[in-house]
């Protein structure tokens, strides 16, 4: 599995309050995680370090040949486990209080099975055979409630006042809930991860098109990144692209 890796503090943002990893664990599984930290200058970044730094030693033990049912649970409890030590430290120390982070994270138990689980409004895509574009992950946030429940339309959610406020969270509170999910994968899908400095600033459209071009995996994720930039660069950009070699001929 190929794996890349970018982030870029953006235009207007003091400092990167974003954290992300992809990478092959000791056991033999690729795993990938990206987190927002939220809570200001040292705050957001400390919540977001913490939670990719614990749940990464927390999944570090789980071996190949696991059944989807047993990653589902080692990542739950991952999960969990960031939660606590990013409340911990909120609790504890003043200059953290209300800190906390978004995150989506994914592990290939094989190459053609993928567990996905967030919290927050990062985002995981499958990009399938050039052609389409499908989020895997529901935004937990104000506006996309308002557009579950019908009240505003997906064109308003894009540029409400109020679309960066999160229903959830990791680390604000002693217990979090999270979505997981299980999805089947093709060796020709490309996973991408990304903080909302990404989807936030340009289309599924252009993130497809980007996605879909001729390009090594690198030269993708650096073009997404151009692309948030060029659009503006509100936020902090996290890009995480992760593929199988046998989908890119094992081009690096």
């Amino acid at each position: 599995m190929l794996t890349v890796n970018r982030s870029d503090i953006g235009r207007i943002r003091m400092a990167n309050e974003d954290r992300s990893w992809a990478g092959v664990t000791s056991g033999g599984l690729t795993m990938a995680i990206v987190a927002d930290g939220m809570g200001g200058h040292q705050a957001g970044d400390v919540a977001s370090q913490l939670a990719v730094d614990a749940f990464r030693e927390a999944m570090e033990p789980l071996q190949a040949g696991t059944s989807a049912e047993e990653a589902q649970r080692c990542l739950r409890e991952a999960i969990a486990r960031a939660n606590e030590v990013v409340y911990d430290m909120a609790s504890r120390n003043e200059q953290y209080h209300n800190m906390g982070t978004t995150v989506v994270a994914a592990l290939f138990i094989e190459e053609s099975l993928l567990v996905i689980g967030h919290i927050g409004d990062s985002r995981a895509y499958r990009i399938s055979s050039g052609s389409a574009i499908t989020q895997l992950t529901e935004d937990h946030t104000l506006v996309n409630e308002l557009v579950r429940s019908g009240q505003i339309s997906a064109e308003e959610a894009a540029h409400h006042p109020r679309r960066n406020v999160l229903t959830r969270a990791l680390g604000t509170d002693d217990e979090v809930e999270l979505d997981v999910q299980t999805f089947d994968w093709s060796g020709d899908d490309i996973l991408l991860l990304c903080s909302d400095g990404l989807s936030g600033m340009i289309s599924d459209e252009d993130i497809l098109q980007a996605v879909s071009a001729q390009a090594s995996l690198d030269e993708k994720a650096d073009r997404l990144i151009s692309m948030a930039l060029a659009a503006g660069g509100d936020d902090n950009i996290t890009v995480v692209l992760l593929q199988s070699g046998a989908g890119t001929g094992g081009e690096e």
